[in-house]
């Protein structure tokens, strides 16, 4: 008798990471001045999260 576990995986926080993926975006290139400003937005926004928990955690002086 084989036992088959199933894992139920919750879309919600890749749906909230893709919003802020996007967001961060925008913003990052609207205030680009050069193209190389705007390429290294795109990279900034592809990290943006732990960007966000590095600050948090500095400020709070963990």
């Amino acid at each position: 008798m084989q036992v088959v576990k199933r894992t139920v995986v919750r879309q919600s926080s890749s749906a909230v990471y893709g919003l802020g993926f996007i967001g961060a975006v925008i913003y990052f290139i609207q205030h680009a001045t050069t193209f190389w400003m705007g390429v290294l937005g795109i990279l900034k926004a592809i990290v943006w999260p732990a960007m966000l928990v590095y600050e948090c955690l500095d400020y709070f002086g963990m």
